[in-house]
């Protein structure tokens, strides 16, 4: 016969009979058994589609104030590269650790809307309409991108992730050393320029901020279909943020090498 190896019930008296092993429970014990409450499951709510779409608005929205706020008290450009520099910090911090800390993600709307007041007031001063002209592309990008996804065109797939976050930093890096030599050779590498390759990069970087968009979207869906906590939330909304930003800004430029210059 064999034994039981439950550390409560052990085989007594016979085949079948099984007593409780410690000692006998008093009556106080039992009462206070008895009055303890059932099992409860986690308080926890889980993300919702909704709860994106409503801390999107509300990222949307401390961009959207910042930027008018500076746009109508005409910062200076030093305001608005401090400004973008705060930005990057906390950006980067809320990227790297990807911890729900809705004060750094609404902190990053705020400096990163200030940044964009500046320089939107600057492009609108030499070229007039352009920043409509922006937004209306930029809400084209993101509308366009999101049929793309709802209607299963495209969906991420690993493969894809691997080469979009490496086509970033290839980016990055280009910007960086085009920035560099701008400082020795005028017009750097030419991605700057306005030329023909400035129009080439521009229109490479929109599609690769389109992409960002695309795992944007399949982020969110994936953390719905988890049932991942309501707090990260505040991760998909500062996903959305970065991706637009970065899509605003180089339609704007984009446009600004076709806009003729006061």
């Amino acid at each position: 016969m064999v034994e039981s190896r439950n550390p409560i019930f052990s085989r007594r008296g016979g085949v079948g009979q099984q007593g409780w092993s410690g000692p006998a429970p008093s009556p106080q014990q039992l009462n206070e058994m008895y009055n303890a409450p059932s099992y409860a499951p986690p308080a926890t709510r889980t993300m919702t589609m909704d709860d994106v779409v409503m801390k999107g608005f509300i990222v949307l929205g401390v961009i959207l104030a910042t930027a008018g706020t500076s746009w109508y008290l005409d910062w200076g450009i030093g305001i608005g590269i401090g400004a973008a520099l705060v930005a990057l910090v906390l950006g980067l911090i809320v990227s790297f650790t990807q911890r729900p800390n809705p004060a750094l993600v609404l902190g990053y709307a705020a400096f990163e809307g200030v940044f964009l007041g500046v320089i939107s007031n600057y492009f609108e001063a030499r070229f007039p309409g352009i920043v409509l002209q922006a937004v209306l592309g930029t809400m084209m990008a993101f509308l366009g991108t999101l049929a793309v996804y709802s209607l299963k065109i495209f969906r991420p797939t690993p493969k894809f992730t691997k080469f979009v976050i490496g086509a970033a930093f290839a980016a990055l890096g280009l910007i960086l050393v085009n920035f560099i030599a701008s400082f020795f050779v005028d017009g750097g590498l030419g991605l700057r320029s306005g030329g023909p390759l400035a129009i080439v990069f521009s229109v490479a970087m929109i599609l690769l901020g389109c992409f960002f968009l695309l795992l944007d979207f399949d982020q969110i869906n994936e953390g719905v279909r988890a049932g991942v906590p309501e707090k990260f939330s505040w991760l998909m909304a500062f996903g959305l943020a970065l991706s637009l930003v970065w899509i605003y800004l180089e339609v704007l430029r984009l446009l600004s090498y076709f806009s003729g210059d006061d």
